[in-house]
């Protein structure tokens, strides 16, 4: 009688995703217990894009994933992977007589042919074709950002919190928490982690994942949270949405749910977020509160 038990909750239970993009300490506003000793400068380590509000949504999200885990059907992170020489850094960059560019200059293809920017390495050619193909697409200009999320560093690590967490439902569930890098080619712009903003045919992986979505398409409720709301969290869910419409209709997106208190917009771009948050909702995607969804996987877990 306890093994049909158990196997009916296991049949009964519903498939719930939790998708977590970017939870990195460069994007978090981490206070000074979170930020270790450099051993190669003597000084703490600090973010180098932190979003205001970031390290509250990152304990926020802990503590839903340490009440709730035994509800998890899965979860998937998504990661910043750069390098420092990238066209969104101020390495690759120089303003006139050969000047840095600091970072947050937003940088036109127009600026460009006018000779204000200029790419370091020589290859105007090519800079000029990703800026004009991206202003095309319509949905962001280049922007100029602190060197972040650099491969290999302390600030491409998960927030440790969330690490710990995931962590222990991987412990529990005897399972693994899929890891997405994205960002790695140098020559374009990754917010999202389905694709790039301008994808490099010599690149396969800054084309459309198909293998990530597919990943996603069996949940009947993918919770998303993470950073940051106005730019990796946006630019994602707005590819998967695009999928899952076309895939499966509209309808569909009333599986995708916003953790609107586990997601928090780069300053200065919170009419962006807040755009697009509405955007989503008017197209059936849920915005939902951490408790509400603790609830929820309280509720699948049978508890």
């Amino acid at each position: 009688m306890q093994n049909t038990s158990v196997l009916w909750s296991l049949i009964m239970k519903r498939n719930l995703h939790l998708l977590i993009i970017d939870p990195q300490n460069d994007f978090c506003d981490l206070p000074s217990g979170y930020r270790p000793e450099n051993p190669a400068t003597r000084t703490a380590q600090a973010p180098a894009l932190p979003v205001s509000g970031a390290h509250q949504d990152m304990l926020r999200l802990a503590g839903l994933i340490n009440r709730g885990r035994q509800g998890l059907s899965a979860i998937s992170v998504t990661l910043d992977a750069h390098h420092r020489f990238d066209i969104a850094h101020p390495t690759f960059w120089a303003g006139p007589n050969g000047a840095p560019v600091a970072p947050f200059t937003p940088i036109s293809a127009a600026d460009v042919r006018a000779a204000r920017y200029l790419p370091r390495n020589g290859a105007t050619e090519r800079a000029l074709a990703y800026l004009d193909a991206l202003e095309a697409a319509g949905r962001y200009r280049l922007m100029v950002w602190p060197v972040h999320c650099e491969i290999g560093s302390w600030g491409g690590c998960v927030h440790d919190d969330v690490r710990a967490a995931y962590n222990r439902w991987e412990d529990a569930s005897l399972g693994v928490v899929g890891k997405l890098l994205k960002g790695s080619n140098p020559w374009t712009e990754h917010y999202s982690a389905v694709m790039a903003e301008v994808p490099d045919a010599a690149d396969p992986a800054t084309e459309l994942n198909l293998a990530f979505l597919d990943s996603l398409a069996p949940a009947e409720q993918i919770y998303i949270a993470g950073e940051a709301g106005s730019h990796c969290v946006k630019a994602s869910v707005e590819h998967i949405a695009g999928h899952f419409a076309e895939r499966f209709g509209e309808a569909a997106l009333a599986r995708l749910a916003l953790l609107t208190d586990c997601i928090s917009p780069v300053a200065g771009f919170e009419p962006q977020y807040h755009d697009f948050l509405a955007a989503m909702q008017a197209r059936g995607v849920q915005l939902v509160q951490s408790g509400e969804v603790l609830q929820e996987l309280l509720r699948n877990a049978g508890r």
